[in-house]
């Protein structure tokens, strides 16, 4: 079986023909039309194929470096940079203005945006995790800053200028904010001093750019106890005056994988520092920031998957056994298969999730559909990029295992996008006690409707999910820990469900892609009945845990 289709021409019929969004902007004053949406995956994919792919493996190699309280990026990335604000992608979906402020946007929706991310994150993800964290600063800051503290930092974040991070995690305090001891004193001049330390902070510090902004969650002299008691506060590395602030890098992390991307422990010690909106609702701002970087990390998922199968395809090509390439033995073809329908399965159910995120900012439609999405995509496109990438490797065999090929790297890097912004375990139990219950179900069975008269392959799969839901919303309002307990396959049923669902709107859309859906639909899309099969097996996971 072949997919005659590159990554590119797959978020181009995405955009236009499955998530239809040129009519998601036709009705805003701002229409995007199909050509405008080819021409920028066609220079995003120009600017990946030339100034980070072929350099991802040496990046990977040389690493981030740290040396006498100063990091830096492998040589390759001052020029990715480069390109990166020259070509104006960090400010693709920002504002151009915001509170009559002009920031240097250009407006253009999310799930573009996301199709960059893609393309970007495919050619080098330590490198992509960079723009990402400094576009979720932006969003933070366009809703929760002050006008003065939007002028003086978006225009800087947005065309590049600086970087942004998100300062949570602590020693102590990693997916439970409520511990978080980093401390905010006021310095009786309108501003604040932080003391604490943070931990895990990807670009925390490099030599990209002059100045990188911290956006970091601290605690008020005077602040109740747990995640009630949490301001947000910025500092930059860089003061105004040009003095330096008082924080710094203590470190950076040895890691599994994305080696490249410097993940550092940062020290505060007394930093200048202002708060971003009201006191101890430090996390309302941050989770603004965290919801836009968990779709983010679920188009990560995507991306190493679609980089572990441009990698297979090619060394399957080439690799002659048995009299012919490997690619048409029986075995391997099937590997491909599956790496391919995986891989676009996560890639049109990521623009589906920004689709509707769009809808919801463009038009005022509600955003119950991109709330129960984000944390599908974020855990079901992530495990599946990790399996992708690990199939990948399965495919090249020894040549796999081994570090040359770049098939090892991807799995390496892979490996973290199901723990970042929330692990997936969490996000399942987001998706089961917040999504489900915030109405009854009611927008999962709008999606389940759509998904049974998408195909009628699909209406088992349809009945099968609603019967699941309807027994997660009746266990959960009277057993909470059995609903947790079966979470986790729940949403990777629901994953699986839907992943069939946008390859029948592919097929749709273009009948290229109806091979695919068949395969998809006969091969993969019984992993689905598998998981939900477990859900009613909670009890039995129960019975296993220790007493209180």
């Amino acid at each position: 079986m072949t997919h005659a289709t590159t990554p590119a021409e797959d978020l181009i019929l995405g955009l236009t023909r499955v998530v239809d969004l040129p009519g998601i902007t036709a009705a805003t004053g701002l229409p995007v039309s199909a050509d405008d949406i080819t021409a920028i995956i066609r220079e995003a994919e120009r600017y990946a194929r030339e100034l980070l792919w072929p350099h991802a493996q040496a990046a990977d190699r040389h690493g981030a470096v740290y040396e006498n309280g100063v990091v830096r990026v492998p040589p390759s990335y001052h020029a990715a940079y480069k390109g990166w604000i020259e070509g104006g992608w960090q400010g693709l979906a920002a504002p151009s203005e915001v509170n009559g402020i002009p920031v240097g946007g250009q407006e253009l929706p999310q799930a573009l945006w996301m199709a960059v991310s893609e393309i970007v994150t495919s050619g080098d993800m330590a490198f992509s995790l960079c723009p990402l964290l400094t576009g979720g600063a932006v969003e933070a800051l366009v809703r929760f800053a002050s006008p003065a503290q939007q002028e003086a930092w978006l225009p800087r974040l947005v065309s590049g200028e600086w970087t942004g991070t998100m300062c949570l995690t602590e020693p102590q305090a990693g997916s439970d904010l409520s511990q978080v001891r980093t401390k905010a004193e006021p310095d009786g001049m309108g501003g604040y001093r932080i003391t604490g330390q943070k931990i895990y902070i990807t670009f925390g510090d490099h030599d990209l750019t002059p100045n990188t902004l911290h956006l970091v969650l601290a605690r008020l002299p005077d602040a109740p106890p747990g995640t009630k008691g949490i301001s947000l506060f910025a500092a930059p590395k860089v003061l105004p005056d040009g003095r330096a602030n008082a924080l710094r890098c203590g470190g950076i992390e040895r890691k599994l994988g994305i080696h490249a991307a410097p993940t550092c422990v940062m020290l505060f010690e007394g930093a200048e520092a202002q708060m971003v909106g009201e006191p101890n609702r430090g996390l309302n701002a941050m989770f603004a920031m965290m919801n836009a970087a968990r779709l983010g990390v679920g188009v990560e998922g995507v991306a190493q998957g679609a980089r572990a199968l441009a990698l297979a395809e090619a060394y399957a090509a080439d690799r002659i056994q048995g009299g012919g390439p490997i690619s048409r033995h029986p075995d391997v073809a099937r590997m491909l298969a599956e790496m391919r329908a995986i891989t676009l399965a996560g890639r049109l159910l990521s623009l589906e999730a920004g689709a509707a995120l769009d809808r919801a900012r463009l038009s005022g439609a509600s955003e119950a559909r991109v709330a129960l999405l984000t944390p599908i995509v974020k855990s079901w496109c992530t495990d599946r990029g990790v399996d992708v990438a690990s199939l990948g490797i399965q495919v090249h065999g020894g040549m796999g295992f081994v570090e040359d090929t770049g098939a090892a790297q991807v799995l390496r890097d892979a490996r973290i996008a199901p723990i970042y912004e929330g692990t997936n375990g969490i996000q399942a139990i987001d998706l089961v006690t917040r999504k489900l219950f915030r109405d009854g179900g009611a927008e999962m069975a709008a999606v389940i409707a759509e998904i049974r008269a998408a195909d009628p392959r699909l209406a088992e799969a349809a009945t099968a999910l609603e019967r699941a839901t309807a027994w997660m919303l009746d266990r959960g309002q009277r057993d909470p820990a059995a609903a947790q307990a079966s979470a986790a396959a729940y949403l990777d049923a629901a994953g699986w469900t839907m992943g069939g669902w946008m390859l029948a709107r592919a097929a749709r859309a273009d009948d290229r892609y109806a091979p695919l859906c068949a395969f998809y639909l006969a091969r993969l899309l019984p992993r689905a009945a598998a998981r939900l099969a477990e859900i009613e097996a909670a009890d039995s996971l129960l019975a296993l845990l220790p007493a209180a």
